[in-house]
Formats: structure tokens, C-alpha cells, sequence
């Protein structure tokens, strides 16, 4: 067995070091911390579990500073406060705000 070489023990080092690095970096809290009290407040139809089950589903949207919409729509609707209500609201905004391209027509068999 070969002894490891300098070029070997410095990388182990970097990878270490980078382990080590990692344990002190401080990740942002999730999206949902901030939805759920405001989708409490705003729409409390929605009820705790709706809110918070509702903000785990538009999360991608809080990440990309589109939650306000989200919320927007929810506390606007007449609808029941369920997941088809959220992704509904949470699928139209912006460029998505006319709901996108009509569907494919059907596949006709022969």
C-alpha cells in the first residue's frame, strides 16, 4: 500500500473544512414560518391545519416573493379553504395569472 500524498491529505483537509464550515451557516427559516400566521390572520376561515397544510403547498411560491399574491387570493375567495384552493391561487399568478394555455385536444384513435 501506497503512502497518501500531500495532494491527498490537502484535499481530505478541504473537505473537512468545508464540513466543519457548513455546521455554522445559519439557513433561512422555511417559508410556511411566515405564511401560516399570516394566512391565520388574513384568512382565518382556512383554520390552523388549512393554513399551515396550504402554505406547505405554495412554499415555492413564498421562496420566489410571490406569497403576498397567494395569500391575496385565498383571503378573497368564496371557496372552500382546501389544497385545490391554494394551488388554484398559488398556479395564477403572474405569467400564470390566465391560468396558461388551453389543454391539448383529445387523442383520436383510429
Amino acid at each position: 500500500m501506497r503512502p497518501a500524498s500531500a495532494a491527498s491529505w490537502a484535499l481530505v483537509g478541504a473537505a473537512v473544512a468545508s464540513l466543519v464550515a457548513c455546521a455554522h451557516v445559519h439557513f433561512p427559516s422555511h417559508p410556511e414560518d411566515a405564511c401560516v400566521p399570516a394566512c391565520s390572520s388574513r384568512a382565518p376561515r382556512c383554520g390552523a391545519m388549512g393554513c399551515v397544510s396550504g402554505c406547505m403547498l405554495a412554499a415555492d411560491r413564498f421562496v420566489e416573493h410571490e406569497g403576498e399574491q397567494v395569500l391575496t387570493c385565498v383571503e378573497k375567495s368564496d371557496a372552500a379553504c382546501d389544497d385545490t384552493l391554494w394551488a388554484d391561487c398559488a398556479a395564477r399568478i403572474g405569467v400564470h395569472l390566465d391560468g396558461g394555455p388551453p389543454s391539448p385536444p383529445p387523442a383520436v384513435r383510429h
